[in-house]
């Protein structure tokens, strides 16, 4: 995935004025999962923007904004829907966990993995 269809996804799925019933915070804000191959594609897209993004000297106010939503709303969502017994899938909780790591990673220039 390049850089600009990576952008465009993070932001497609997260940023209040692209917002849907199936984009990714539109789902969660439901109480409902994300669809099959949603968090992958979240996923291949915040590596792709890493990648990217290394050398970089700042981030559009855009994609910022979309990164911040994807770690920090979808964590609030999901706790805030298991308060309210919503059933999750089992692996939700460790996606959001690695969509937040990945997050804080593009956001602080350091490798995606440990190594």
């Amino acid at each position: 995935m390049d850089f600009k269809t990576a952008r465009q996804l993070v932001i497609e799925q997260t940023l209040p004025e692209y917002e849907t019933s199936d984009t990714f915070l539109g789902r969660l804000r439901q109480g409902q999962p994300p669809v099959p191959g949603q968090v992958t594609s979240l996923l291949l897209a915040l590596k792709a923007i890493h990648a990217n993004l290394l050398q970089a000297p700042a981030l559009d106010r855009d994609l910022a904004q979309a990164l911040f939503l994807i770690a920090y709303e979808s964590r609030n969502l999901f706790g805030a829907a298991r308060v309210s017994r919503v059933l999750w899938p089992p692996l939700l909780d460790e996606d959001l966990e690695r969509i937040a790591i990945a997050t804080y990673r593009i956001f602080a220039n350091a490798p995606l993995t440990e190594e």
